[in-house]
């Protein structure tokens, strides 16, 4: 879904627009609050579905190489 730089990406903004739109006093702004909301959400429904999606298995390459090796 999103990478590891696009994740610490949409955090950090999560953190400078918490910290910034608490300075200007406008965190109760219905826009603001639904967009921070909107950021934390992405951020959780990434967390959650790349820790707990099927692993898939692969084949290392040495065991590849051997298969077709014999």
């Amino acid at each position: 879904m999103l990478s590891n730089k696009q994740s610490l990406a949409l955090t950090g903004f999560m953190v400078a627009g918490i910290f910034v739109f608490g300075v200007l006093d406008i965190l109760d702004n219905f826009i603001v609050l639904t967009l921070l909301t909107l950021v934390f959400f992405a951020i959780i429904i990434n967390l959650v579905y790349t820790n707990y999606r099927p692993k898939e298995k692969n084949q290392s390459f040495t065991e590849t190489k051997s298969i077709h090796n014999e």
